[in-house]
């Protein structure tokens, strides 16, 4: 799962940058539009244009295949872990305290501290009409 994870960033990354060296329709011109930059010199603007789009088709078809592989991996996981491993910053429960030892609470004499029951919320008093 983690091959296709970082396959599928990959694709994520060209597939920006393809949409970036793309030439806007509005004129203004993209990162690799107009005939001194990006890949200019290297094709006539047609070329280029077909090439990016196809190169684009290409790196979207990916990213919607590896994104389905993703989901139905995922879906069908019975690791319900975290997708990358770390720390979650908890704690394990506290242990119940070793035979002859002394409670936290301040009794000596090896019992339990009893058991005390809340205080009941007192019902607010209802006011008098005028």
């Amino acid at each position: 799962m983690q091959v296709i994870l970082v396959i599928h960033v990959l694709i994520a990354i060209g597939l920006v940058g393809a949409i970036l060296l793309q030439k806007k329709e509005g004129g203004i011109g993209g990162l690799g539009g107009g005939a001194g930059g990006g890949l200019g010199g290297l094709m006539s603007g047609r070329a280029k244009a077909d090439t990016l789009s196809k190169v684009t088709g290409v790196l979207a078809t990916a990213f919607f295949v590896t994104s389905l592989a993703l989901a139905i991996i995922g879906s069908r996981s019975t690791d319900q872990g975290p997708l990358v491993p770390a720390t979650t910053g908890t704690t394990a429960p506290a242990s119940a305290p070793a035979e002859g030892s002394v409670p936290a609470s301040g009794a000596t004499d090896g019992t339990a501290p009893a058991q005390t029951t809340p205080a009941q919320p007192a019902t607010p008093a209802v006011p008098a009409g005028d």
